[in-house]
């Protein structure tokens, strides 16, 4: 998928990832909607790209439905055309096991990974199908293949995502849309905190992070590179090729000693006041 002169549609616009793959877009020769649930932060995107009208921004929460189905409308009344739709936004959920997880919790995962990517997916398809050339690509996870105790709801939203775009992929082999599914391994995102979430030591975030983690601007052109190139898979990190290895060679293995680390992390982990 040439990028150069093409329209994209990036979720979770306002920070981290989203944010990067903007700016990557804009700096490669893309317009861009950008789109994120928070103003001031599509605000805070604009202004480090100054990339006048190349750039749009949508307040969207990608759960409203009806908001999403107006969408492509608005997109093209500000490019005139779709090409390439990055489904990036996305969640985790408290570490904690599935038995402590409350009903509300599960649902906000689910609805924000899985069926706002969906919905995303479902509301663009009709325009991208018209292209001479147009792309989707999905933002997975690691933890789509790989299991991490403490946040197995988000693993299965993530797998359900993969799944989701595995099967698109077969779907529209004969025609012009080509679709990726991009698995990142620990990126620096902030992502805890912007899933209103707290992480134990060395999870989540690069500050007092004893895991390497990829920054937001390799693992954006790792993406970018990787859509170019119409990849099926894209892994973001050494650590999600490791694991993507390591849970088909010794499945049982590799989850034991990812769990024993995982147990450590929250042993050291300072006790929450407040």
């Amino acid at each position: 998928m040439k990028i150069d002169g093409s329209v994209w549609v990036v979720t979770g616009a306002g920070n981290g990832m989203g944010r990067e793959l903007t700016l990557q877009l804009l700096r490669r020769g893309a317009r861009v909607a950008a789109v994120d649930l928070g103003g001031d932060a599509l605000a805070e995107t604009a202004a480090l790209a100054g990339a006048g009208e190349r750039l749009s921004t949508h307040v969207l929460d990608i759960t409203d439905r009806d908001g999403v189905d107006a969408l492509p409308r608005a997109v093209l009344t500000a490019h005139g055309a779709v090409d390439g739709l990055l489904n990036n936004a996305g969640i985790i959920q408290p570490f904690v096991p599935v038995a402590e997880l409350d009903d509300a919790a599960i649902r906000r995962v689910m609805d924000v990974n899985f069926s706002g990517t969906l919905q995303l997916t479902r509301a663009f398809l009709p325009l991208l199908l018209e292209r001479p050339e147009a792309h989707i690509a999905n933002v997975s996870s690691m933890g789509g293949f790989f299991p991490f105790p403490g946040q197995t709801i988000y693993g299965a939203s993530k797998a359900a995502v993969k799944l989701l775009t595995e099967g698109l992929y077969a779907e529209l082999l004969d025609t012009h849309v080509r679709v990726s599914v991009i698995m990142p391994g620990a990126v620096n995102t902030a992502i805890t905190a912007h899933s209103g979430v707290a992480g134990p030591a060395g999870m989540g975030d690069a500050e007092g992070s004893k895991v390497p983690m990829t920054s937001a601007d390799k693992a954006a052109r790792i993406m970018l590179d990787g859509i170019e190139k119409n990849r099926l898979h894209i892994y973001v990190g050494l650590d999600a090729l490791l694991m993507s290895v390591a849970i088909k060679v010794a499945p049982r293995r590799a989850v034991s000693l990812v769990k024993k680390a995982m147990d450590k992390r929250q042993q050291t982990s300072p006790t929450p006041t407040g």
